[in-house]
C-alpha cells in the first residue's frame, strides 16, 4: 500500500492507496498511523511513502483546481460488516458537489428512509474522505455536524464546492 500526502488549502491530506490506485483511507492528516486502522483488516498493509501517488494525486489536485468532479472515477476500497454501508458510499459518490442533503435526505437516497441512523453511520465511518464526499451531508437545518477531520474543514469543502459551482 502507498501513501503520499498532498498539500491542500484545508491542511494536509493523506492518501493511502493499493497498488492499482484504489484508495482505502485518506483523511486531513500527515498521521498515516490515523489513517491505517481506518483500512479494513484484509486490505491492511505496511504503507510505502511515495511523493506522488499518480492519477490519485492529480484527481485531488484537480479537484482543488476547481473540476469538482475529477474524484468521481477515482476506485476506492473500504469494506465492512453489511452491506447497508457499502450501499450508502456508493450512494454518497452520487451527492452532487455544491448540493448537500440531509441525514434524512441522505438516508431517502439509499433507499432506506427511516435508516437515518445508519446513513450518519456510514458517515462517520467512512474511510475515504473527498472520495467518498460524507462532508456533503448535513443537519436538517442545515447545519454542520460531525466530520471526523473537524468541522472547520467540512465547512471549507462545503465552501469551495458551492463557491466554484457558482
Amino acid at each position: 500500500m502507498n501513501s503520499t500526502v498532498v498539500p491542500t488549502p484545508a491542511g494536509p491530506f493523506t492518501i493511502l492507496a493499493s497498488d492499482a490506485g484504489a484508495v482505502r483511507a485518506s483523511g486531513f492528516t500527515t498521521d498515516v498511523g490515523r489513517l491505517l486502522p481506518l483500512v479494513h483488516p484484509s486490505l491492511r498493509e505496511e504503507p510505502r511513502p511515495r511523493p506522488d501517488l499518480g492519477p490519485v494525486t492529480a484527481a485531488v489536485l484537480s479537484y482543488l483546481d476547481g473540476d469538482l468532479t475529477a474524484l468521481d472515477e477515482v476506485p476506492v476500497e473500504q469494506r465492512t460488516g453489511g452491506p447497508y454501508l457499502a450501499h450508502a458510499w456508493e450512494v454518497l459518490r452520487e451527492v452532487k458537489p455544491g448540493e448537500p442533503v440531509t441525514y434524512t435526505g441522505f438516508a431517502e437516497l439509499t433507499g432506506r428512509p427511516e435508516a437515518i441512523r445508519a446513513a450518519a453511520t456510514a458517515c462517520a465511518r467512512n474511510a475515504v474522505a473527498l472520495f467518498v464526499p460524507c462532508h456533503r451531508v448535513v443537519g436538517a437545518d442545515g447545519t454542520l455536524r460531525g466530520y471526523r477531520w473537524g468541522l472547520d474543514i467540512k465547512k471549507w469543502l462545503l465552501a469551495h464546492e458551492r463557491t466554484t459551482n457558482s
